[in-house]
């Protein structure tokens, strides 16, 4: 039978950044990744991984559905990062498994418009802050393929580190753990846990992306009270709902029938929140006389990459006379190994995984995919964050346009040029 390693994936997304302190020689300063190779880059490749990234955001979305019940957050950007990465070390069926599930094109496109991303997330002199970097932490004297290392150093910024997991195994994690607290303004404690590296593990990866933008209008923080959140119809909680009825506000807006979108931008215009929410409540039609009754949940919503961009396409710029969101702050943690694999690629947690091109040998197979997650939204902005938010309107002879987010919804935070979603969640219930 042959000796099985592990390679352990820990993948984190969230906001804001503080030093602590080092225990080994960290592979560089969070607050400087490196410049990746985008030489090959073209429009055309970007939009290519792009559209792959957004693909995945909305199936992944589908899959914690599945167990997840409450809120939910996460960065697709993130786990894509960190898996491309590992599939450039993957064979076979292995390969064709992890390359289907993150939907990634060929590597010749992939890899220079992969590091052209990473470099414009990673631009300076920006009206808001977005980062992200990259990490291989290699058990010290493990023979893995230069030719590996280069690549993941060359087309992600994934800078090398040597650990002893064999001997040292609390401390590398300790190691591990508090440079991604660097890296996330403490936001981020224990991502691996204990007992999770073992003598086993040869290799981690990590990549961390943070944000933190403020908004273009910012919401008045005298007006924030609070208000009743319907959860659902009958489990009402009382929660910090926000208020805007700026005059001078204009707003990208689409009432569609069963959902309204709404893109809320941040200073800079770069970066934008969508929130999508399903129509609920009561209006009234004085053109036609008709009462209206909606009751929609964020199950009616259709939910996919070619969806969202028919949703977007119907936007206007629209003078919005009332706009409340709830003001909310929490994180998760996910362990993704039976979503992943739920999702296209078992082979690559079995003994019958090839990651031989880490290697030059078959002996290598994931042991655990690790996400964690914090975000935060109040009248200023949103650190690390993702938000969907959707209103009620209607329309009538004296219209007057509103989105009161006070009942579950979406919300995306993605860039505008390039329309790639780094974030993505739920708020079901803002108090938790």
């Amino acid at each position: 039978m042959k000796k099985i390693l592990t390679i352990l994936i820990v993948l984190v997304m969230v906001a804001v950044v503080t030093a602590t302190a080092v225990l080994f020689l960290f592979p560089y300063q969070p607050d400087q990744p490196p410049e990746a190779d985008d030489a090959g880059s073209t429009q055309q490749g970007i939009q290519e991984v792009v559209d792959a990234n957004n693909k995945f955001a909305f199936e992944l979305y589908s899959e914690i559905d599945k167990s997840e019940q409450g809120n939910m957050f996460y960065s697709s950007y993130s786990m894509s990062a960190a898996l491309a990465m590992t599939y450039e070390g993957a064979k076979g069926q292995t390969a064709e498994e992890m390359k289907s599930v993150f939907h990634f094109p060929e590597s010749n496109t992939l890899r220079p418009n992969f590091a052209a991303i990473y470099n414009e997330i990673n631009k300076k002199n920006k009206p808001y802050k977005l980062s992200t970097g990259n990490a291989l932490w290699v058990q010290q004297d493990y023979p893995f393929l230069e030719d590996y290392t280069n690549r993941v150093e060359n087309y992600y910024g994934g800078k090398a580190a040597n650990l002893d997991f064999i001997s040292e195994t609390e401390r590398s994690r300790q190691t591990i753990n508090t440079f991604i607290e660097e890296q996330t303004n403490d936001k981020i404690k224990d991502l691996i846990p204990q007992g999770v590296l073992t003598p086993d593990i040869k290799l981690v990866l990590t990549n961390a992306i943070y944000f933190k933008g403020t908004w273009t209008w910012e919401f008045d923080k005298s007006d924030t009270r609070e208000q009743d959140f319907k959860i659902t119809p009958t489990n009402i909680v009382k929660t910090p709902m926000m208020f805007m009825d700026n005059d001078k506000a204009r707003f990208n807006y689409a009432d569609l029938g069963e959902l309204q979108i709404l893109e809320l931008p941040y200073k800079g215009e770069d970066v934008s929140m969508l929130i999508l929410l399903p129509k609920q409540g009561e209006d009234y039609n004085f053109e036609t006389g008709e009462r209206i009754v909606s009751d929609y949940t964020l199950e009616d919503i259709e939910l996919s990459s070619e969806k969202l961009n028919e949703y977007k396409s119907q936007m206007q710029e629209t003078k919005l006379d009332y706009i409340s969101i709830p003001k909310f702050e929490f994180d998760t943690k996910y362990f993704m190994n039976d979503a992943l694999s739920a999702m296209g690629m078992p082979t690559a947690f079995t003994d019958g995984a090839d990651f031989s091109g880490m290697t030059g040998k078959d002996d290598l197979l994931i042991s655990f995919v690790i996400h964690q997650a914090y975000v935060k939204v109040d009248e200023e902005g949103t650190e690390a964050a993702a938000a969907t938010a959707v209103g009620v309107g209607i329309t009538s002879v004296s219209p007057r346009k509103e989105f009161r987010a006070d009942h579950p919804f979406i919300f995306i935070i993605q860039e505008k040029e390039t329309e790639n979603i780094l974030f993505m969640g739920r708020v079901v219930d803002p108090t938790k």
